[in-house]
């Protein structure tokens, strides 16, 4: 949005949760000119049919095909590793040669929080620009949190406006000092630590854990569980959407880009990086597709390539 300062720029996101465009989005969004997806892996056929009217450029970073009738940039579908391009944000900032800055870390802090720590190239960027601007890690890490607030209480446009009062209002003192924000993070800090101390099972060494929540924080308690106790995870939140259940699942050791192909191959709205599967899956469905996510985290390293044969 700064770089295209003086168009008119709309910022839309899908439904809270989803991972696609329903139809009535896709014939309103093919109305503008220039269609930009950002850190989002929608389904191939919903982008052909926006670059049918409109000019389309893809900015991400999660495992997908390389599209190659519109302008894809995804360095990580042509090669690199999630360790080179560990947000969409440091996707957007290397595409227009941009100095190192606030919304470019947003991003890498974003998405791998504490474990950025253990990439060298990136923690060093990150410590001298916390140096150089007078803050702390944590003081990142806290923005992330806020910003994304928004999402996980399900305000849609609130996550469609945070862009823009960031530009309007200025920066970290913004994003650190606002009411909205805080408020909702000391509310979803007491969720997640509700879920967090029920029990789970473990199942084939797997932690598997079912929550109930109108908030959208399966991926906050997965990544919790995983990071916390080192394990294989599965958590499904069947409170969120009425006819569909959420189904996130982490691994330490395995690639989940053939867990991400199985989903989409089933039909479910599926997505996710190296490490992630996010879905969502027709509640009858569920229980099945759980178990097949049980069986690939269970099975070893020497088992990934003969996965999807076996279905």
């Amino acid at each position: 949005m700064d770089e295209l300062e003086g168009f008119e720029v709309v910022n839309r996101t899908p439904r809270i949760g989803k991972y696609s465009l329903t139809q009535e989005e896709v014939e309103a969004y093919s109305g503008y000119d220039r269609v930009i997806v950002a850190d989002m892996s929608l389904p191939e056929p919903i982008i052909l049919r926006l670059a049918e009217e409109a000019e389309v450029s893809i900015f991400d970073h999660h495992i997908q095909p390389l599209i190659p009738s519109v302008a894809h940039h995804n360095p990580i579908s042509r090669g690199s590793t999630s360790e080179e391009y560990p947000s969409a944000s440091w996707v957007v900032n290397e595409f227009y040669g941009n100095d190192v800055n606030l919304y470019s870390l947003l991003g890498v802090v974003g998405d791998r929080e504490y474990r950025i720590k253990d990439n060298p190239r990136f923690w060093k960027i990150i410590t001298e620009y916390c140096d150089d601007n007078g803050l702390m890690f944590d003081d990142l890490l806290n923005m992330c949190h806020l910003l994304d607030t928004n999402s996980k209480i399900g305000d849609k446009e609130a996550v469609e406006e945070a862009p823009r009062q960031i530009l309007d209002h200025g920066g970290p003192e913004y994003i650190l000092g606002n009411p909205d924000w805080s408020g909702n993070l000391v509310m979803l800090v007491e969720e997640v630590e509700k879920h967090l101390q029920r029990p789970f099972e473990e199942v084939e060494g797997v932690v598997v854990k079912s929550i109930d929540t109108d908030y959208n924080i399966i991926s906050t308690i997965t990544r919790k569980i995983s990071w916390e106790m080192g394990r294989e995870v599965v958590v499904v939140n069947t409170g969120f959407f009425d006819d569909e259940d959420q189904v996130y699942a982490r691994s330490r050791h395995l690639d989940m880009g053939l867990l991400i192909e199985r989903g989409k191959s089933l039909g479910f709205e599926a997505g996710g990086k190296g490490d992630v599967l996010g879905s969502t899956v027709p509640k009858e469905m569920t229980e099945d597709y759980v178990l097949e996510i049980i069986s690939y985290l269970s099975s070893g390293s020497s088992q990934e390539e003969e996965f999807l044969d076996s279905f």
